[in-house]
């Protein structure tokens, strides 16, 4: 059987993604589905560097504003509803292009990662979210690392929920997530597919993290995450664990100095996109864009369309 087109464009946080989507779904009659665990949710636009409508340049997005941040929204939502898109994009006639930088998202749909296979224990869940509150959400991401190694490298000790869910796999079954997720990625894609990773420089991928955090405060991080707490959103909400949002969360409610805060979100923002370069060498066929060794963003998207005519 024929297998369709997907190309997915990923890389750490602030590496482009966003612009060469666009410019690639314009060249190749695509349309985008983004791959961001906290674009997805409306009134976040600020401290998630959402696309604006404007850069969109008319090209179709998927995920984007389609949850409020108080919704549940997961891997296996995302997995559900990207394939869904997936489809419809194909009806259209048009090419899907997955772009954004959760790798375990674009990993869940690349391989149809099968998330049914234990029923949600919830009492011990109970337990470890009564745990993570007295201790602390470091502590039990301790826990976790003494089972789990490698899903504790992946998973940031801020995401209670993901933590808790690879806990709850490994007494369930005995066996790490990591393992279950591994063994999934072994099966053969439906697609034919282009997975692309944008990479640059640490020092001028940093350089550009920090610059875009100075941006956000300028546009009104802090008046945005005011906002939302008005509308009632808390520190307990996976959507308030995102990046730049419980850092602001924290300096209003404990009436710290907003430098210090802007201050950590760049080193927590570094952070993760040191993890999620580290996630992506994991991940097999591959093929990493190293953005310096173009002479322009023409040059690397005529590349990348090259490239993709040999699928489409």
């Amino acid at each position: 059987m024929e297998k369709n087109p997907l190309i997915i464009i990923t890389g750490p946080t602030a590496s482009g993604k966003t612009s060469l989507s666009v410019e690639l779904a314009k060249e190749i009659n695509g349309e985008i589905i983004s791959a961001d665990s906290m674009q997805v949710y409306r009134g976040m636009d600020i401290g998630t560097a959402k696309i604006k409508p404007e850069e969109m340049c008319g090209i179709k997005h998927y995920l984007i504003d389609e949850y409020d941040p108080w919704d549940e929204f997961n891997v296996a939502i995302f997995k559900e509803r990207c394939s869904q898109y997936i489809e419809e994009i194909y009806s259209h006639g048009k090419v899907p292009v997955i772009a954004g930088g959760t790798g375990f998202y674009i990993q869940a749909v690349l391989y149809n990662i099968n998330f049914n296979e234990t029923e949600a224990d919830n009492p011990y869940r109970e337990k470890l979210w009564h745990f993570a509150s007295v201790y602390g959400a470091e502590a039990l991401h301790s826990e976790l690392a003494k089972v789990d190694k490698v899903s504790a490298e992946a998973i940031h000790p801020n995401n209670t929920k993901r933590v808790i869910r690879a806990l709850e796999y490994y007494k369930q079954t005995g066996k790490p997530i990591s393992l279950h997720n591994e063994e999934e990625r072994k099966k053969e894609p439906p697609f034919k597919f282009k997975y692309f990773v944008l990479n640059l420089p640490r020092d001028i991928l940093y350089g550009r993290i920090n610059k875009r955090v100075d941006i956000m405060r300028e546009e009104g991080l802090e008046n945005e995450v005011k906002e939302l707490i008005a509308k009632g959103c808390t520190r307990n909400m996976v959507s308030m664990q995102g990046l730049g949002y419980k850092e602001i969360i924290d300096a209003l409610e404990k009436d710290l100095p907003l430098d210090d805060a802007f201050e950590k979100i760049k080193q927590e923002t570094r952070h993760f996109a040191k993890r999620q370069i580290t996630w992506f060498k994991r991940e097999k066929e591959v093929e990493w864009l190293d953005k310096d060794k173009f002479n322009s963003e023409k040059e690397l998207l005529n590349y990348c369309v090259s490239e993709c005519q040999k699928i489409i």
